[in-house]
């Protein structure tokens, strides 16, 4: 998740894309850049880091034009840098390109232009775009955006400048947000409404597949084949605050409903025709399985919730013993680890101290090292071995919700990646996990239009002093963060426990009206939750339980139920999990506590 802001009009141009790019840099804060076109001419300023670094350079260089178009930077292609930053220029420096999404097809692109004698400064996929425009640009810059569209694949949100039509801006979506601004003798393109609001209230919404020539006194929209598409004026009512937000009052219920998007942003480009695992920077082969006998996977908090599902999964389509360690307790124990084991670190941040430091203890002792990780260039996929990247873009909120799913994607395809090349999974097993890996967000999505029934249970039960949830298998897995993301923002006592352990002690905790979270979305381990769930039950809990469409033996047993859309039995972690984070999240809103910044944590430990 990238932000992009431009402006033709007859202000000055510099200090409304700086605004904006403030405004935006929630979507992305690892480099900022903007491109001005005057006299005949794009002067670009960029810089890695924080947006004030971009601003200090800014006032030492008069950027002066009506033109223009920034970019805050959330890294997919190519480690933060200056040269890496956006806008980038074609070969020539004819044309500047601003981008937010992934451009799926970028490499054999960039072979083919590198054969037809251009040169690439960034290892980024939009100067990939830029050079492309250029090779097909022959006096129109529209026409050469449309035959640009029809050669990249993956995602896009589009603003182009091109120094031979100094009268427009050029943009462009598919899967990725663009609005577009009118104002008075101005317009504007944005990645989301808070860049321009200040200026006006009037929007347009680009749909996919659509193309905007945005001039100072007109907007024109037409579809990839040039044919005219009218739309719709959107007035915006929200205050700057909420605009910011996405309308939304918190960030992290922003973050939540962004995860059907996230999910397919990380899915994207990585599974091929159902059958085929490309995993980016993880170039472990077939040989080098032969080789292991051992995983690691080590993480902190949410990241090791997401490392327990994984143990299940990769156990259980790879067959290969994993281990799923703490990261703050792994290098204290003298872990066995050498050059048979593998170990995968998760991280959202990539900066985590203590996992940083349980990947080096790793590596010391010999071990190869996967990361997993939402942050291109940060400290954790520089140290690995092989890095695979989440696309869950900045999350804000302390509490992470689309890192974890993002994180439970990644894991699924390390996993069917390992199957495949140790031949412990069918061909017919592979398409079965690809067909329902596509269907996750869509299924997702159908739990956030109904989150109602979520918000008034919280509603009635945000008093709860003590609440518990139980599960077997990859339920208990889920438990455990659904049990951390209430305490964390609630500040309610939770714990989570494998169901089977209950008549071990937990159950002496279970009175009258005691909160019960049950997740019973396992087939195999249904009747033995029963049977747990009865044991609550009979010492007067009060019990929710968790279950798949379909599955009606709970209605009678316990005191209500939340059904998930059917899945495979694998992935119903990623669907499970958000009606918990939704509960976490009503039940905070009802308590009236500091959802985003819960007291006494941080988004990201980089201390020991």
């Amino acid at each position: 998740m990238c932000g992009i802001v431009g402006y033709i009009g007859d202000k000055q141009a510099t200090p409304i894309l700086l605004e904006g790019l403030t405004k935006l840099e929630y979507r992305g804060y690892d480099s900022a850049g903007i491109a001005i076109l005057n006299d005949g001419n794009i002067n670009i300023k960029k810089a890695k880091g924080r947006l004030n670094v971009l601003k200090e350079l800014v006032e030492k260089d008069n950027m002066e034009g009506t033109i223009g178009i920034g970019h805050t930077r959330w890294a997919t292609h190519g480690e933060p840098s200056d040269t890496n930053s956006h806008p980038h220029l074609s070969q020539s420096g004819l044309i500047a390109v601003v981008h937010n999404g992934i451009i799926e097809n970028y490499l054999p692109l960039k072979k083919w232009l590198l054969e037809e004698g251009y040169t690439f400064k960034s290892e980024t996929d939009t100067e990939v775009v830029a050079n492309l425009l250029e090779y097909y640009y022959n006096g129109d810059i529209v026409e050469a955006v449309k035959k640009v569209l029809d050669r990249i694949e993956g995602s896009y949100a589009l603003g182009v400048l091109c120094k031979n039509n100094p009268d427009m801006i050029v943009a462009a979506r598919k899967e990725a947000p663009l609005i577009v601004g009118i104002g008075n003798g101005e317009n504007f393109i944005a990645s989301d409404i808070p860049a321009i609001l200040k200026h006006t209230r009037s929007v347009y919404f680009l749909d996919d597949h659509e193309i905007a020539i945005i001039k100072k006194d007109s907007a024109e929209f037409i579809d990839m084949f040039g044919r005219q598409v009218e739309k719709s004026l959107f007035e915006v009512k929200w205050d700057v605050e909420a605009a910011e937000k996405g309308g939304y009052e918190h960030f992290m219920i922003k973050e939540i409903h962004e995860q059907p998007s996230a999910i397919k942003d990380t899915l994207r480009g990585r599974i091929i025709d159902d059958s085929e695992i490309v995993l980016d920077d993880v170039k472990i082969t077939k040989e080098d399985l032969e080789k292991i006998d051992k995983i690691f996977i080590v993480a902190c908090g949410t990241a090791y919730h997401a490392g327990v599902v994984g143990k299940y999964v990769i156990e259980n389509l790879a067959r290969i013993p994993v281990e799923v360690d703490v990261a703050s307790e792994f290098r204290y124990r003298n872990p066995i680890v050498n050059e048979r084991t593998l170990t995968i670190v998760i991280s959202q941040s990539g900066e985590t101290a203590d996992t940083i430091a349980a990947l080096k203890e790793a590596k010391k002792k010999g071990s190869r090292v996967i990361a997993i990780t939402n942050v291109v260039g940060s400290s954790v996929s520089r140290e690995a071995d092989d890095v695979l990247y989440t696309w869950a873009g900045p999350e804000i909120a302390v509490a992470s919700t689309k890192a974890y799913t993002t994180q439970l994607i990644a894991l699924y395809l390390v996993a069917m990646d390992l199957a495949i090349k140790r031949g412990t999974i069918t061909k017919t097993k592979v398409m079965e996990l690809c067909t329902e890996l596509k269907k996750l967000p869509e299924k997702v999505q159908h739990l956030l239009d109904n989150k109602e029934t979520i918000q008034k249970f919280a509603y009635e039960h945000y008093n709860a002093k003590d609440v518990f949830y139980i599960g077997r298998g990859l339920d208990y897995a889920v438990a455990m963060e659904g049990s951390l993301k209430l305490k964390e923002i609630s500040y309610i006592h939770s714990e989570a426990y494998p169901a089977g352990e209950l008549k071990h002690g937990t159950l002496a905790l279970v009175e009258e009206g005691t909160l019960v979270i049950a997740l019973a979305t396992q087939d195999d381990l249904f009747e033995k939750m029963l049977s747990n769930i009865k044991e609550v039950k009979a010492r007067g809990g009060f019990l929710v339980a968790f279950a798949k469409q379909g599955n009606l033996q709970l209605e009678d047993v316990v005191d209500k139920v939340i059904y998930i859309p059917e899945t495979l039995k694998e992935l119903t972690p990623v669907l499970t999990v958000v009606p918990l984070q939704l509960l976490a999240y009503y039940m905070a809103v009802e308590k009236g506590c500091d959802v985003d910044k819960p007291r006494n944590l941080a988004k990201s430990v980089t201390v020991e």
